[in-house]
């Protein structure tokens, strides 16, 4: 718990938590930095909500921006403290403040680092000393630096204001009781479908014998692990697998298999060509039960549920006959999709588990005192649940491990029309796809990479890709299909440009890698008919990017 002297509020002046006894983590990435990232451009305005229980508008409204953070922001209180069960023990870490700039989102905003003991002792950070860029747009992102990896710690930032501003009394933290009465009563609640358990009753009844088993779940970045502390063994899909486990009587890893591939900010979509390759990985692995988790990422899925519903039927027809279990997640303004998802569970008979149905009720109980969790107590960030959301998030599947029930529909809810869909990329080409190359002849390092599995370091998603460097030349695959997606990366700053896809020359789409603005895999449909017939697709450079990067990750194909 944080630490504070008496005369903190009084000396400094009022204030409100941004971020609020939150578990960290130090992961080695990429870059050599053993660090824990605390996005805030797009999410301040919700975590001082509900972390720092700020309702005023104008005062919301002032974060939004560089110039209204300082008109309302006098100084940066920090406190970090290291874990108890820290894996590494060490003294310090470095706190870093950084504000994207005006013309990149890194590079020429003001980065603000201060040396912060892990004592829990607040460090305070006087704005007014700070000698400003003039290029702020935003405040972007908070991280903490170690000089170790996987170093555990709890950390604190509070905003103090200047004069003017007023801001509420900080409300008591609690701890959600997971063993109560009331919280199972809450878990029952999330139980939206009980469906068939057959193939459920199945794999518990193999891994109490000792057979191979094998639990997965793929989905965004909630079953990636995001905002779980550490991240491999705190998310929901790991919890999930332990639950089985334990309701099996058998120990994890000994003859259950688990396999985690969420990835950050992509839908279905993405997820049925992620598939074969993240969760089959080309036929290593034979899942018995898999979770489906894309109620909150699948917005921008341009089928508006019949890749849901493709991916869902690819799962279920697969080898072992596995289980499919729909996880609908939720975000902090109450959003998910489960109205427009949830029928194909029904049509299907499938295991559903509704955590939006659980929690919604305790969100909004007008007496915040008798109420079991308060937004601020399950959601990390914005997006994303803290440790005990992830508890919550399983507890309600491994309610399902515990039931039964039978029968099944096969009749499409939605529509299952990429249900045969298969990836295409470096790797593997079948023999009647003719690929040419063109400029797009590199092979991209700087990909998206989650944590897999059980790992804390990260893996690179399509690896195997086409990158654009220079030149005109354009990219072609010639093939007979009737749907065709081309996944192509995401990401940001002047090196990266705008790309034409042309489906037998007519042009079909121009792919804008800055759209989203990050390191990310995007998926789109190029080919959408219902009979099968010859294509060349062809991939160019937009005219006046010819110098610039574009990545081809990939293409999602039914015959």
């Amino acid at each position: 718990m944080e630490r504070q002297t008496p005369t903190d509020a009084v000396s400094k002046g009022k204030f409100f938590y941004i971020i609020r006894n939150k578990a960290i983590f130090g992961l080695h990435q990429a870059n050599g930095l053993n660090v824990q990232y605390l996005y805030q451009d797009g999410r301040m305005v919700t975590s001082a909500r509900l972390v720092g229980n700020i309702q005023d508008k104008e005062m919301l409204k002032l974060l939004e921006d560089a110039e209204g953070f300082r008109k309302l922001v006098c100084g940066i209180g920090v406190t970090a403290e290291l874990a108890p069960d820290s894996e590494v023990k060490v003294d310090k870490t470095l706190f870093c403040t950084q504000f994207y700039g005006k013309a990149e989102q890194s590079g020429d905003g003001t980065t603000i680092t201060k040396e912060i003991p892990l004592t829990g002792a607040e460090e305070y950070i006087d704005l007014n000393t700070v000698e400003w860029t003039g290029n702020d747009r935003v405040l972007g992102q908070f991280r903490f630096e170690f000089a170790e990896p996987n170093v555990t710690a709890t950390v604190s930032v509070k905003f103090y204001l200047n004069p003017g501003f007023d801001a509420p009394e900080v409300i008591p933290d609690r701890v959600v009781d997971v063993q109560s009465e009331k919280y199972w009563n809450m878990i029952s609640k999330s139980v939206m479908n009980l469906g068939n358990l057959d193939r459920i009753k199945k794999a518990i009844d193999d891994a109490r014998a000792g057979k191979e088993v094998c639990i997965a779940a793929i989905g965004g970045s909630i079953t990636q692990g995001a905002g779980a502390i550490p991240i491999n063994n705190k998310c929901y899909a790991y919890l999930v697998y332990e639950g089985f486990c334990k309701v099996a009587g058998v120990k994890p890893f000994t003859n259950v298999k688990y396999v985690k591939a969420g990835v950050g900010g992509t839908p279905s979509e993405l997820g049925m060509l992620r598939y074969d390759r993240d969760i089959l990985a080309d036929g290593a692995n034979t899942p018995d039960i898999v979770v489906v988790e894309f109620a909150v990422n699948d917005a921008d899925d341009e089928t508006r549920g019949e890749c849901y519903e493709s991916l869902v039927k690819k799962i279920l027809k697969g080898k072992n006959n596995p289980a499919v279990i729909l996880e609908f997640a939720v975000f902090a303004d109450d959003f998910n999709l489960q109205e427009r998802l949830s029928p194909v569970g029904y049509k299907l008979d499938l295991p559903m588990v509704s955590t939006k149905n659980a929690v919604l009720p305790e969100f909004n109980n007008p007496d915040k005192a008798t109420s079991l969790i308060q937004r601020n107590e399950y959601f990390y960030d914005q997006f994303h649940p803290t440790n005990v959301g992830h508890r919550i998030m399983a507890d309600g599947i491994i309610e399902i491990f515990k039931a039964a029930d039978k029968g099944i529909k096969k009749n499409a809810a939605i529509g299952d029309g990429f249900v045969d869909v298969f990836l295409v990329d470096k790797k593997d080409v079948p023999s009647d796809i003719i690929i040419h190359e063109g400029s797009f002849c590199d092979t991209d390092e700087m990909l998206q990479a989650v944590e897999m599995n059980y790992d804390v370091t990260q893996t690179k998603e399509f690896p195997y890709n086409y990158m654009h460097n220079f030149g005109a030349e354009e990219f072609r695959i010639e093939l007979e299909c009737k749907k065709l997606l081309i996944i192509f990366k995401d990401g940001s700053g002047p090196q990266v440009g705008n790309a034409e896809v042309y489906a037998d020359q007519k042009l079909v789409k121009t792919l804008d890698p800055r759209k989203v603005g990050w390191t990310h895999c995007h998926p789109v449909i190029i080919i959408n008919d219902e009979e099968s017939k010859k294509h060349v697709v062809t991939v160019k450079m937009q005219q006046g990017d010819e110098d610039k990067q574009f990545t081809i990750l990939g293409f999602g194909v039914v015959k």
